[in-house]
């Protein structure tokens, strides 16, 4: 009875207090519990993993990457939706995705591929998403000068979905405070005095050697250094033409308009390797590409027209991890995988027989293609004629694969 009315007091205290922003305030006070260290929890020699204390032995492998900045609340929930499961099921009721059913209730969140508003973005937290492997940016636009904030009306504790809050890919790095930026709708005419992005980097036929044509690309390539440092910053968005090679990127586009489709995944980027320029092409008007290696290691040309991420996806340290014990991959909806030797005949190809005997035959998936080492995708120079010239190097296998 006591320890109730003690626990009802702190309650009515803790509401008591004043708060200036209780969407705020929320995770600030959530953050101070995350932080709480209790007895089973430790830290690994590195410094970089979360263990525990193997009192079960659920506890003994698990092993989680330390992320104190995340923010411990729930997300804005205007900007989600409920996420129904199907069990790996189509609309006929067969099992389509194996392996899948179960797991917590979860809530998707909606994320800005495209990310077409302009203007300045403060990065507000960063946030656990149960549906991907990175983490992701709440951003809230900046009121531009003489402009009013509607995003947030008076007396509302939670953001409004809208044109002035968005969930975006963390880039590795960023932190609550962070500023990011979107060049895709244009560069600002007033960003950088004197530049000219028409022809970075080339000369026309009729310059000559004076003293004023020196001058003038003196200032074009100072011009173009200063658009460099102010716009080459982990998380702005900048069209491939204007990003130079040996930046690391993620996030790119395959269209000027779609959203993003490559390098989304933890810890991942590209690298940009060159651009493809008009004097290397006999046609007046070409359809200009820009080579990028992916993070499988393949040599992809993607148009200039389309856009791209500054930096590497957060969160890469998620392959380190270790779920501890199959409850726990049975939360995050996964349920068992048996192997094809201990199946029937008629379940798999391995299955049958007389003890572990495979009567000497390769390995094949269940649907019958070759698997381990077969080649069943024949893109880019070594495959069918046409069928697919924007793959300038296929990513190594097999040998190169172990030289890296």
């Amino acid at each position: 009875m006591f320890a109730t009315l003690r626990r009802c007091a702190q309650v009515v205290s803790t509401a008591s207090k004043p708060t200036t922003n209780p969407f705020l305030a929320r995770a600030t006070t959530s953050s101070k519990t995350s932080r709480r260290k209790t007895p089973l929890t430790r830290v690994s020699v590195d410094g970089l993993f979360q263990t525990y204390k193997p009192v079960t032995p659920g506890l003994r492998h698990l092993k989680r990457p330390l992320n104190p900045h995340l923010y411990a609340g729930r997300p804005v929930r205007l900007l989600t939706y409920p996420l129904r499961k199907t069990g790996g099921r189509n609309n006929t009721g067969r099992i389509t995705v194996r392996h899948r059913g179960g797991g917590h209730r979860q809530r998707i969140r909606i994320v800005d591929w495209k990310r077409e508003e302009g203007g300045i973005w403060d990065v507000v937290r960063i946030e656990y998403d149960p549906g991907r492997s990175a983490h992701l940016a709440l951003i809230k636009r900046r009121p531009t000068q003489g402009v009013a904030d509607l995003s947030t009306p008076a007396g509302s504790e939670q953001p409004q979905a809208g044109p002035g809050w968005a969930y975006i890919l963390a880039t590795e790095g960023m932190r609550a405070g962070d500023s990011v930026q979107s060049f895709r709708s244009g560069i600002p005419p007033d960003l950088v005095p004197g530049l000219n992005l028409s022809a970075p980097g080339t000369k026309s036929k009729s310059q000559s050697n004076s003293s004023d044509d020196e001058d003038a690309d003196t200032s074009s390539s100072l011009a173009l250094g200063i658009f460099r440092a102010l716009t080459l910053k982990s998380g702005n968005v900048l069209p491939l033409a204007l990003i130079p090679p040996g930046t690391v990127v993620h996030n790119l586009t395959l269209t000027a308009t779609g959203p993003a489709r490559l390098v989304r995944s933890a810890g991942t980027s590209a690298l940009v390797v060159a651009h493809e320029t008009a004097d290397q092409f006999p046609s007046p008007d070409p359809t200009l590409y820009t080579q990028v290696r992916l993070a499988s290691g393949e040599i992809r040309r993607i148009l200039q027209t389309a856009f791209a991420t500054i930096g590497t996806v957060s969160n890469p340290l998620w392959k380190n991890r270790s779920l501890g014990k199959a409850g726990r991959s049975r939360w995050l909806g996964w349920r068992p995988a048996v192997r094809g030797v201990a199946m029937n005949a008629k379940d798999h190809p391995h299955g049958g027989g007389r003890g572990k005997g495979k009567s000497n035959k390769h390995p094949v998936s269940i649907w019958g293609w070759g698997t381990k080492g077969t080649r069943t995708r024949k893109p880019g120079p070594k495959g069918p004629k046409n069928s697919n010239k924007l793959v300038i190097k296929e990513r190594p296998r097999g040998v190169d694969r172990r030289k890296i």
